[in-house]
Order: structure tokens, then sequence, then C-alpha cells
């Protein structure tokens, strides 16, 4: 029996998922789930990056234990945020958080030099003020780029730290607002125009290819040495690969973000695309995934966090329904829910601003939070239908979010479309597919949809 280890590690938790062909069908098992999130420090949000690699590295010794010792492994995780490393193979300073505010006067000095509009051009990526291209600015401001080596997204550091070799994978490099949406490899101009050193942005690796074995040191830690094969390594671009559809089938990577889009042959880099803040994202096999960001679960779990936990989500579902005469929705995009000092109070006072009923129990929070996001979800396919000039009769949810069937009942009322949920695990399955693909197990990516296809039960809605 042969074993893949898929390692997703998201914003919130992070999981090891074995995954194994039998009978014709992909198994998933879990063997290891820890939590993740953002700390405080010095006034800044930043990766406790020592934790995480320590979380990586407990996870592989499960194998060891339970006996099934893998062929390969593939982490993925977000994208948008990065380690600079030395000369002396150092990580510089802290590893900061997308929801930090250190960008503000980075991105004016940026779009001073490159003007926004001239940006999404050369590479078609939406604006958002956790950009890559704009933290990297303040780090260039703080002086601290002049010692830097190598620039190196999260899971390229987490594969640097595991095996010694540095690799830029193209699917979380695309989330840096640094890649050219034409040639799909690193934009030189815009890096030279904004002062950025070049030797830090290296060759892009491609998703299927191995990056190396585990360092000596590891290996003997773990107690085996295993192959490290590169996923698409942004959790959304494994989770697109999922999508139990081929073709351009509309897609909703539901989690802590929602991310909605299609997969392009081509960047799409209009002057529609840009004023509806769309971005141009890299898929398997060079793809591009055109899709609206949107801020997704991220409120309801900062609502519950702020309720001390004390609902589960099967309650808020329960309370949403139970509630009459409540209609209010909030622009779920809107910079004051990216990263308030209490959700709550960021939701009531959205709504006061707005003239709409202030919501004030938690079914009232929850039905507002999940009917925004479905609101949102109409407007972003309505948008990329006038874009494109396709028209979708379904959307493919994949994810932990699927799981709500509530809002993806919400989503196919305001939609008007079917909604197809699932497979849950979409990110893992999706990290697996790669390394099928690199082991030869499945021939081509349209095999291995097939294989989801016919390993996963789905609901469909409406």
């Amino acid at each position: 029996m042969k074993y893949y280890l898929s390692v997703d590690i998201g914003a919130s938790s992070g999981r090891h998922i074995l995954s194994h062909i039998e009978n014709g069908k992909l198994v998933l098992e879990e063997i290891y789930r820890f939590e993740n999130g953002m700390e405080e420090k010095d006034g800044h949000l930043v990766w406790n990056y020592r934790k995480l690699f320590g979380e990586i590295i407990s996870g592989v010794k499960e194998c060891k234990k339970i006996g099934k010792i893998p062929v390969s492994m593939g982490i993925d995780t977000w994208g948008v945020d990065y380690a600079l490393i030395d000369k002396d193979d150092n990580v510089i300073g802290d590893v900061y958080a997308y929801r930090d505010g250190r960008t503000e006067e980075p991105i004016k000095k940026v779009h001073s030099i490159v003007p926004f509009e001239k940006l999404y051009e050369r590479t078609g990526s939406q604006f958002q003020i956790y950009n890559t291209v704009y933290q990297l600015y303040a780090d260039k401001l703080t002086g601290k780029l002049d010692k830097a080596e190598r620039f190196l997204m999260m899971p390229d550091f987490f594969n640097f730290l595991l095996t010694g070799v540095k690799k830029n994978e193209f699917t979380n490099a695309s989330t840096t607002g640094l890649l050219g949406a034409k040639t799909r490899e690193w934009d030189k101009e815009t890096i030279r125009d904004l002062g950025f050193p070049e030797k830090l942005f290296q060759d892009l690796a491609l998703p299927a290819t191995k990056v190396g074995n585990l360092r000596k040191e590891i290996a003997e830690e773990i107690g085996f040495d295993v192959e490290v094969v590169l996923p698409a390594t942004h959790d959304t671009a494994s989770a697109v690969m999922a999508v139990p559809a081929s073709g351009t089938p509309l897609y909703l990577s539901s989690g802590t973000w929602s991310l909605l889009g299609i997969e392009s042959p081509v960047a799409i880099c209009t002057k529609e695309a840009l004023n509806a803040n769309f971005t141009n994202e890299g898929g398997y096999n060079k793809s591009t995934r055109f899709l609206k960001n949107i801020m997704g679960l991220w409120m309801i779990q900062s609502v519950r966090r702020e309720h001390g936990k004390k609902y589960g989500w099967g309650d808020y579902v329960r309370l949403a329904e139970e509630v009459k005469d409540f209609d209010s929705i909030v622009d779920v995009n809107d910079q004051s829910f990216l990263s308030p000092a209490n959700m709550i109070d960021a939701i009531k006072e959205y709504c006061r601003k707005t003239g709409q009923k202030v919501p004030e129990t938690a079914g009232e929070l929850a039905l507002c939070v999940y009917d925004s996001l479905a609101v949102c979800y109409d407007k972003a396919i309505k948008t990329i239908e006038k874009i494109t000039g396709k028209t979708f009769d379904r959307i493919h949810v994949v994810g932990g979010g699927c799981q709500n069937g509530y809002l993806n009942k919400l989503t196919a009322k305001r939609t008007g479309k079917k909604v197809v949920a699932g497979p849950v695990e979409a990110t893992a399955i999706g990290n697996a597919l790669c390394q099928l693909l690199y082991d030869g197990a499945v021939g081509d990516v349209n095999e291995a949809k097939e294989l989801v296809k016919n390993s996963f039960d789905l609901e469909v809605i409406g």
C-alpha cells in the first residue's frame, strides 16, 4: 500500500492527512491536527514559525507510530506571507502575519512609484492591504531587505527547514502581487521599479515536482526518510484541484476565507476586473484562478470566540433559523472586518452606520454574517458572468465551509444556482493529487478529478 502525506496548514488550524488508493477510490485518514493562530509581539501580529514547524514534525512522527510510512509528503499553507533568509540561512526578524497593520504607509509609497492601475495591468493581482508586495516594501523601509538573500513563501520556508532546499513554488508566488499576468514568472520590471533585490526571486518550481529528501538530522528524529514533493502550495490552488468537475467550473473554496472564481487559461486584467477587485492567481499546470477574495467564515469564527465559544457551529445555525424580521446585510469585504478589536462591535457599528437594524442576539449576528456572505457570493458570480460572458447553473463549494448546510441553502437562494457541496478536505485532497501525479499513480489532472468524483459523496442543494 502506498501512502501520501498531505500537510495542510490554514490560518486557524493544521492537519496531517494520509491518502492511499484502494478499490479505485482515494481514501483519507487524518492522523494529526493542531491549532494555529497569529500571535502578538511588540505591537505586531506574527506567526510562531518554530511552533508550526514543530507541529509539522510531530505530525510526520505519527506515521511511524501507526506504521504507515508515506512515499512522499507535501505542504500547503495560506498565501501572501513569507520569511526572509540571510546569507547564513537564518531567518531575519519575525515572520509577520497578513492581518498585521504595518502596510499603510508602504501602500502609498508603492502606488506613488507604480500606480495601482499599472500594477494591476502588469500582475492582475487584486488590491488587498496585506499583499506581499506591500509587506516587502515595509521591510525595505525598515532595512530588513538589506540583509536578505532569499525570499520564501511559508510553504517554501517549511520545505527549506525540512530539506535544506530553497525553492519558490508557482501557485503561492502568484499571491504576492509580483508575478507577471502574461508571463506567469516574476515581474522583474515591478521588482526593479520598487527597488527590491532581484536575487531574492529565483526560478519558480511547478506543482508535482520534487523539492528534496529530509535533512539527515530530521530523518533521524522522525525515524524515516521521505521525498518532499510540491503540491499546489497555496491552499486554495490545492482545493481547486479537488473540485470534482473538468473545464471551467464555478467554485467556492469555503473556510476562514471564501475564494470564489473559475479557472481560466489566461489572466483577465480588464478594466472591469480591476474595478471589481478580482485577482488572477496560479493553478496547477500554470492555469489562472480568476477569483474574488471574500472575507469568509473568519467573521463567525471571531463572533464565536467573542462569545467565549459557548455556542457550537450548529447552535449558530439553529439560532439563525429561529430569527424573524431581521434582514440587515453588511459588506463582508469592508476593511472594518479584516482584523477588528471586536468583531461583534464592528458588525453592529456597520449596521448602525448604514441605517439598518442592529443585531443584538447570537441568532441575529449569525444570520447577518451568513446571509451577508450569500449576498456577496451572488454579487461576485454576477460579476464573473458579466466579465467572462459565461453563465453557470451550479457552484461547487469545497472545503470545511461546505459542511454548513444552512449557508449552502442561503447561497442557493441568493444566487438561484444549484450548490454542489463537497469534498470537505479539498485542500488535502488536492495536495495528495499532486503527489499522485508526481508518482505516476494518476496520469493527468482530468484523471485526478475523476478519482475525486468516484471517491467522495457530494450533496446537491437547490
